[in-house]
């Protein structure tokens, strides 16, 4: 296949990747496709899910490369990956996939993450996140944690997120204006509605969020 019929293999997915991205991960070591005499690259089926996994992972987990790269190594030798579950809120507003967790504690998130007590820390006093009780962080926390961390091994200082908590305050107020007709009503129903509406419009912010930076970026390069 060549870089076309990949893309195109892709884009239903991944609408946002571009040549540019293909040859990136290829320089990062994480797809070697064949080269013709004339040094065209041709991919092969193998090369294209191999390419799937690794944008799947940006995408659903915000990993960074280095780990990504690990995680094809291990693949590579046989170990089975773990299955991503879906993070979404589906159209109606409720959450896809397992519960949501009741919260998390530090010393649980540094196992599971990997990132140090210093920089949840960090993360706790720049006000990304927010305890839930005393020595407890909320049940975003995990989402939280991985992706500030991904962003700091690209140079960015811990303490130029809170810009991003200061976006998203702005936008759950608005989430929050749309639902309090319905939460200032006592009825069961209405509760419910409430719920449902507040995911399905976070849902959207977060859409048009990620549109508003994909747009943003694109300008970046030629």
């Amino acid at each position: 296949m060549r870089i076309s019929d990949v893309l195109s293999s892709l884009c239903d997915d991944f609408p946002a990747v571009t040549p540019s991205k293909l040859r990136f991960l290829e320089e990062q070591g994480l797809v070697e496709p064949r080269r013709t005499p004339g040094g065209y690259r041709q991919y092969s089926p193998a090369d294209v899910e191999r390419l799937r996994f690794v944008l799947r992972q940006q995408r659903d987990r915000y990993l960074p490369l280095r780990v990504i790269g690990e995680q094809l190594a291990a693949l590579d030798a046989g170990v089975e990956e773990e299955p991503v579950l879906p993070r979404l809120a589906a159209a109606d507003g409720e959450r896809t996939g397992s519960a949501v967790p009741a919260g998390y504690s530090v010393a649980s998130l540094t196992a599971e993450t990997g990132v140090e007590p210093e920089v949840i820390a960090q993360l706790l006093e720049a006000g990304l996140l927010r305890e839930s009780r005393p020595g407890h962080l909320d049940a975003w926390a995990r989402d939280v944690i991985v992706a500030a961390a991904a962003l700091t091994e690209h140079g960015v200082d811990l303490r130029h997120l809170r810009s991003f908590r200061a976006a998203a305050d702005r936008q759950v107020s608005v989430v929050e204006q749309i639902v309090a007709p319905l939460r200032s009503q006592r009825a069961v129903a209405a509760e419910a509605h409430a719920s449902a509406l507040a995911g399905e419009v976070g849902e959207l912010c977060g859409r048009l969020h990620t549109a508003l930076v994909r747009s943003g970026v694109a300008g970046l390069t030629p």
